[in-house]
């Protein structure tokens, strides 16, 4: 049985310092599912210490002892995935399907992308006549949100352990169950006491006192702006590294030479997945004026044919969105978007047809959008997607870079070599072209108010190193 009412610390699970509770509900029906405790600064001073006294040594392991490590997680890993599908599925309210084969997997491709960049990477270096050497930076305190948990946590928990940094993770409170499952495999795994630590807890105690603690080295953040801001802020005056990955509003640029069925299809699959709650969710599509007609009416046909229902469900396409303030924060949205003149072609305000309850969204699609208008400007994060025409594809690409965000971006053409060119221009950290994903290998992050700092891969361990560099005479021999 999952242990909701204590934390893990130091190597053990331990009540908290202050009794105070908050329930977790399934969005699916807004029912309560179970408590969880709530911890306060004073969990969080008890998880540095520990943490503290456990850099000591562990940063001092070699490679050969965290490749061994993060191979025993892996292991374990697979045993309880399933396990972690299916909570996700019932605190977020993903498809369970989804939820156990894109959710809870991605873990494990996070993990065993991280060992093959642990195998090969160079932690010292001669450059002139000094040697420079990459160190883990030491505390790290994480910060991780609902939308994909194991995710997230598994992102930066697999390079920080890789690094030889400890840590203390606080996930989000509308999905904890996956982060105290994660927490069992790691100690079955043989993670040093005080390595991994994990109190949950609510934003403004928990995540302050941890961004605001002069023991912790760094804070890895993924979440809204909003609130990587005052992550930032309070993170100032101790001078930590501060690494987030934050919103986005991104484009998607569908050219005069692509196949528009199978171009806005993409799309349409991309912005709706997860219920729209997804950072780099494609949530602009870009088309070029002369195609709006045929653009709308594939878009309608293609947003009719998804299926709402229970995350339980056979054949549910998408599920209900995490919780109350968000339904009611999309629904406002919609309203406005109506308001603002643009034309709902698909979905609109209110429950989808055969749901009462639960925080179900109807998957919706404006068309007629100017980029001025809010819908165009503010992250909805929920399945709602703004089309917008441009001239050419020279407005197409201002269009695309004229937003605060710059997480990602789409590029669909005919030809590949004009999609990359295109996709050259965009300000953001990550591009999709012709519908591709990117590789856990290759780096994960954003420009602008989309945030700072990468993830995944070699640029996900480097965020947690140190570079010293060290002036005298050596041998021709280094250690890698």
């Amino acid at each position: 049985m999952v242990n909701r009412m204590q934390f893990y610390v130091d190597g053990s699970w331990v009540d908290p310092v202050l009794v105070k509770t908050t329930w977790t509900l399934n969005p699916a029906t807004a029912e309560k599912l179970y408590q969880i405790a709530l911890g306060s600064k004073a969990d969080v001073d008890k998880a540095v210490k520990a943490a503290r006294r456990a850099f000591e040594s562990y940063s001092q392991t070699t490679r050969e002892q965290r490749m061994s490590l993060l191979a025993n997680i892996i292991e374990i890993y697979k045993d309880r995935a399933k396990e972690i599908g299916d909570a996700i599925s019932d605190e977020i309210g993903a498809p369970v399907a989804m939820s156990q084969q894109m959710q809870a997997n991605s873990a494990i491709g996070h993990f065993t992308s991280t060992l093959e960049v642990l195998k090969r990477y160079s932690f010292e270096e001669r450059i002139g006549s000094a040697v420079v050497v990459r160190e883990p930076i030491g505390v790290v305190g994480m910060i991780t949100p609902w939308n994909w948990p194991i995710s997230q946590i598994a992102c930066k928990v697999a390079p920080a352990l890789a690094a030889g940094c400890t840590m203390i993770l606080k996930p989000s409170e509308f999905a904890p169950t996956c982060a105290l499952i994660f927490a069992e495999i790691l100690h079955q795994a043989g993670v040093p006491k005080g390595v991994f630590n994990l109190i949950n807890g609510l934003g403004p105690e928990v995540g302050a006192a941890m961004s605001e603690h002069r023991d912790i080295d760094m804070i890895s953040f993924t979440g809204s702006t909003r609130a990587g801001v005052d992550v930032a802020s309070r993170a100032a005056p101790t001078v930590k590294r501060v690494s987030q990955e934050l919103g986005g509003k991104s484009p998607y640029i569908v050219l005069d030479d692509a196949d528009l069925e199978k171009a806005i299809s993409g799309c349409i699959e991309t912005i709706f997945l997860n219920s729209g709650q997804s950072c780099d969710a494609p949530s602009r599509l870009i088309v070029p004026d002369s195609k709006m007609g045929e653009v709308v009416k594939i878009a309608k046909n293609v947003a009719g044919r998804y299926r709402v229902g229970h995350p339980r469900a056979a054949g549910t396409d998408m599920g209900p969105v995490v919780n109350r303030v968000q339904w009611e924060k999309i629904q406002a949205l919609i309203q406005q978007g109506i308001d603002e003149g643009a034309t709902l072609i698909a979905g609109g305000l209110g429950l989808p047809n055969g749901t009462d309850q639960g925080f179900y969204v109807r998957p919706t699609i404006f068309a007629d959008v100017k980029n001025e208008m809010i819908i165009a400007r503010e992250e909805i994060f929920g399945p709602v997607l703004a089309i917008i025409g441009a001239r050419d594809e020279n407005e197409a690409i201002q269009i695309a870079n004229d937003t605060p965000y710059g997480l990602a971006g789409y590029v669909f053409s005919g030809s590949t070599e004009r999609a990359r060119k295109i996709g050259r221009m965009l300000r953001a950290g990550n591009i999709y072209l012709q519908g591709a994903s990117l590789d856990r290998a290759a780096p994960f992050g954003g420009y602008k108010q989309s945030g700072n700092g990468r993830e995944w891969g070699r640029f996900g361990l480097e965020d947690y190193l140190e570079v010293k560099s060290v002036a005298g005479p050596f041998s021709a021999d280094l250690r890698t």
